[in-house]
């Protein structure tokens, strides 16, 4: 409903200054927001209510939960005052007005879910709440790509994956010409489809773009990759990047493969590091950022071999999202390292964490050794990240009885 209201922001009250959007905004919201709970829909026994954002959803909600006399249920995120200081700092008052107010209001559920123990800690110790902690669980969707998937998903991304003519990478030296027979990571032959023995790695990593995920990081570990790979192998630093890249093509095999780093999203700090990847003197690796359909990103990531997860939470309470889908196709992980991330990267097992990019370049060169046939470690993770716990099995074992408790006491 929100993402609707925010489609149809009045035009005319766009040309606001951002002080007097953040006031009239939420003002406008609100009445459409009220309206529609109290006079479009069913009266509900409970409303249930993500948070963040706070302002005015949560503000909206319990207003309605009293006008219906139907229970309320705070999902809890992470904390939508925490998002904000990120744009405004610790100093503006709206920041304050808006803690008192998410603090005030989700005071006020009959009931709340939080995403990790970490923040039910937190909501315990310093908010007065008590919350049940529900885990995110990735949808049926996401799961591990067959091989026949994986074909039809590199045919489809062909342009994509191929670079403006005179342009060449190690990915795309010699072009990526094989129609719907050959890709860059498979092949066709008669009626078989086989994995190419000298295929790169596939890496991928989901991003918004944004400050609060720090993308250098990435861009710094693969040009560490590249250096120490050449180093190992004792390469000169004089050495034609192009007859690399042909005896590549021809099918020789490394002990440290290509790598393919796919990175998808959109916001708006992409264009900036597109064009420090475009600057980027790179022999072994290569880059592509796509904007992928709600279809082919879990494939995506069901065909990919590593995920790479940059996200820093704004509260250090809450868990990336991606990184639970990426284990619902069996994709293991290396993410930055934070105070809770633990709850969900176990390291070892279905993942390693790493605070910088030399650190991020150690795992790339540890996991990668001898792929694709002998790297016995990655393998050892990809069995772990395959997701143990279904949503369905989440749902029953925690929100069901939380649920049914709130309703009982609301109707009894």
């Amino acid at each position: 409903m929100l993402l609707h209201m925010e489609k149809h922001w009045p035009r005319t009250l766009q040309w606001l200054p951002k002080p007097l959007t953040l006031l009239v905004k939420p003002v406008f919201q609100f009445v459409a927001l009220l309206w529609f709970l109290c006079l479009k829909i069913p009266p509900p026994d409970v409303f249930i209510v993500q948070n963040p954002p706070s302002v005015p959803t949560l503000v909206v909600v319990r207003w309605a939960s009293w006008l219906r006399k139907a229970a309320l249920i705070v999902d809890w995120h992470n904390f939508g005052y925490t998002l904000l200081k990120l744009s405004l700092g610790n100093s503006s008052p709206f920041v304050a007005v808006y803690h008192w107010l998410e603090k005030h209001y989700g005071k006020m559920a009959d009931g709340s879910f939080c995403v990790t123990r970490a923040m039910q800690q937190e909501l315990a110790q310093n908010w007065g709440i008590s919350a049940t902690v529900l885990y995110d669980r990735p949808p049926e969707f996401f799961h591990p790509a067959s091989l026949v998937e994986k074909h039809e998903l590199f045919c489809r991304l062909s342009k994509s994956l191929s670079l403006p003519p005179g342009v060449h990478d190690c990915i795309s030296y010699g072009g990526l010409t094989g129609g719907s027979h050959e890709t860059p990571f498979t092949i066709l032959t008669g009626s078989e489809i086989l994995l190419k023995e000298n295929r790169p790695a596939l890496i991928v990593s989901s991003t918004s773009w944004t400050p609060d995920e720090d993308f250098s990081i990435l861009l710094e570990a693969a040009v560490m990759y590249d250096r120490r790979v050449a180093a190992i192998l004792r390469e000169e630093d004089t050495t034609d990047r192009e007859v690399l890249w042909k005896e590549m093509n021809d099918g020789r095999k490394y002990p440290y493969p290509r790598l393919l780093f796919i990175i998808t999203g959109k916001g708006p700090e992409k264009e900036k590091y597109e064009e420090k990847i475009r600057a980027l003197d790179l022999k072994r690796v290569a880059f592509r950022t796509m904007w992928l359909s709600a279809e082919d990103y879990p494939l995506l990531l069901g065909s990919a071999d590593l995920g790479v997860c940059l996200h820093t939470s704004s509260s250090g309470l809450d868990l990336p999202m991606k990184v639970v889908d990426m284990f619902g196709c069996g994709l293991p992980v290396c993410a930055v390292s934070y105070s809770c991330i633990g709850e969900l990267v176990e390291a070892h097992r279905n993942g390693l964490l790493f605070s910088t990019s030399s650190e991020l370049a150690d795992e790339l060169l540890m996991l990668l050794k001898d792929f694709p046939n002998n790297s016995n470690e990655l393998n050892s993770l990809r069995n772990g990240a395959v997701a143990s716990t279904t949503w369905a099995n989440e749902w029953e074992e925690q929100a069901k009885p939380l649920l049914m408790e709130v309703i009982s006491k609301k109707t009894g």
